[in-house]
């Protein structure tokens, strides 16, 4: 079963919510992909929400991009954020990952990627730090489907609480002291 984002929100609207805020929250997450020999490869990547999808943006022959391309398989995991409070629990989400080649979509990608670039440096220039930076060219541009989402949090200071989703599949709650 292919599961785009936009099908994820549909099926769980409040657990995509609470998954699509802690990525938002922070611009680096840590993506895990499989290397040629199988072991595990972790690198650092910024995500984007964009017309239903969750993308990978990479840079030209970057190894987690080569990785994806022989092995669509992916963990990405949510920037806890500073100390380890982590507001909103821990996030990953796993699935595959698909380069797109279409000129169209990787247009309107790259249009949305200098808007928010822009916008974030108008931001920045506002407080005082001035930051402007263009949407590398040329780039891979992956399409994920996913497998799993998964959410961990601490309930009422006592209770291990995860939430997992699978396609198909309503939300499983798991809960332990």
């Amino acid at each position: 079963m292919n599961v785009n984002w936009e099908a994820f929100v549909t099926a769980e609207p409040d657990l995509a919510r609470t998954v699509e805020e802690r990525f938002r929250a922070y611009t680096h997450h840590v993506l895990a992909t499989l290397r040629k020999d199988g072991s595990p490869r972790t690198t650092g990547l910024e995500v984007r929400f964009f017309d239903g999808e969750l993308w990978f943006g990479m840079m030209p022959g970057s190894r987690k991009a080569l990785d994806l391309r022989r092995d669509p398989r992916f963990a990405l995991q949510a920037n806890p954020g500073e100390g380890t409070t982590m507001g909103g629990g821990d996030v990953r989400i796993s699935g595959r990952a698909f380069e797109v080649e279409d000129e169209e979509i990787r247009r309107k990608y790259s249009e949305g990627e200098k808007r928010q670039t822009s916008e974030n440096a108008g931001k920045a220039e506002e407080a005082g730090k001035a930051e402007k930076a263009e949407a590398p060219e040329p780039f891979h541009l992956f399409r994920t489907e996913l497998t799993e989402v998964v959410r961990t949090y601490v309930e009422d200071e006592k209770y291990l609480v995860m939430q997992v989703w699978k396609p198909g599949e309503p939300v499983r709650t798991l809960k332990r002291t």
